[in-house]
């Protein structure tokens, strides 16, 4: 994996730069351009840390090679090479970190998220892996430190659901979640099958990032705001009262919901989140799909109309046809292990290293 040296050199001379700027009197009688360094400086530390240590190991390579080269120090060659092995061994993670680290940083990356989980292809099935997801969803959540809401649910009777809407709040939500929208593909022998025939089911994942009021500025008269009671399959949030909002966009036919509150107020600063957030995204996008369009037509839309992943019980496989990636920990994954598929997604993402994959295994 290449590294830009040129950059790395750019971003230590500049780091070497403020550095030595922020000590002068003048600046730091200047509040404004004093604190804008500091800012700048905290930012590209972790950079220069991490380019520091792979100059370090690259250096320690070239040693090593200098010693395995000289045929006087012989009782030294095998010394030499555990170093050079250890240290190639640490350039290639470092090489990885750094094309993440050098990326172009996405603005969003640190919002919070709004998931919506809806069920495809597959009926009865297709609900239940719904459930499937948001509770592999969660384990990732409880994993970061994240914390997952639900905002709206239309569960069915035998547990599955046919749209859930939820809320993920943490650091870095988006950067950890924005791979997950898309089409994933269950294979595995529903509940509802007597046969033992293995089927295979969808379920769509869109992530949007969380909306701030300021984002999208809302017409109040272009809303229209229903009233509803609460209802379900059966549980805990069945209510008595009119307390479930429903609110409809109507310049563009959005409707969102949320009936999980039992206070009206809540369940409509719900709703509006999740509007803010879908006419947020809807605008993002169409501003980007220009500039977008060469690379979209190799990495994918990655929106819910492209197949991402596919969870073969059977096999104990997921796949994820983006990247080419296949890990045979099935169970693991589905408890919210996703930590390896999301950095190869960061690092194919970084370097533009996409394998666009059409295999229906």
């Amino acid at each position: 994996m290449a590294v830009d040296f040129e950059k790395i050199n750019s971003i230590v001379n500049r780091y070497d730069e403020i550095l030595s700027t922020i000590s002068d009197p003048g600046v730091i009688e200047d509040t404004g351009r004093y604190l804008s360094l500091t800012k700048e400086l905290g930012e590209l530390e972790e950079k220069v840390t991490k380019i520091n240590e792979y100059k370090k190991c690259k250096e320690q390579i070239e040693e090593a090679l200098l010693i395995l080269d000289d045929s006087s120090s012989k009782e030294l060659h095998e010394l030499a090479q555990e170093e050079l092995n250890e240290a190639k061994s640490r350039v290639d993670v470092l090489e990885e970190e750094l094309v993440v680290l050098l990326a172009e940083k996405d603005p969003r990356d640190d919002r919070n998220v709004i998931m919506e989980i809806r069920a495809g292809a597959g009926g009865e099935e297709a609900a239940l892996f719904s459930d499937t997801l948001l509770k592999m969803y969660k384990g990732y959540c409880l994993r970061l430190g994240f914390s997952l809401e639900i905002i709206d649910a239309n569960e069915t009777e035998l547990g599955g659901f046919k749209e859930v809407t939820c809320e993920i709040k943490g650091k870095g939500a988006y950067s950890k979640l924005k791979f997950e929208s898309g089409v994933h593909r269950v294979q595995r022998v529903p509940v509802t099958e007597s046969g033992g025939r293995v089927h295979t089911s969808t379920s769509t994942v869109a992530v949007l990032p969380e909306a701030e009021p300021t984002d999208v500025v809302i017409n109040p008269e272009d809303l229209k705001i229903d009233r509803y009671r609460a209802s379900g399959a059966g549980g805990q949030h069945i209510n008595r009262t009119d307390s479930a909002i429903r609110i409809t966009h109507l310049p563009t036919g959005l409707v969102v919901q949320c009936q999980d509150e039992r206070s009206q107020h809540k369940n409509k600063d719900k709703a509006m989140a999740v509007l803010q957030s879908r006419l947020w995204e809807m605008a993002f996008n169409s501003a980007k799909s220009a500039t977008d369009a060469e690379r979209r037509s190799l990495v994918g839309t990655g929106d819910r109309s492209e197949r991402i992943r596919t969870y073969n019980y059977h096999q104990g496989r997921v796949s994820d046809h983006r990247i080419g990636l296949t890990l045979y920990r099935l169970e693991e994954i589905l408890a919210g292990d996703l930590e390896e598929i999301v950095n190869n997604l960061t690092i194919a993402e970084a370097s533009d290293n996409w394998t666009a994959s059409d295999s229906e295994d």
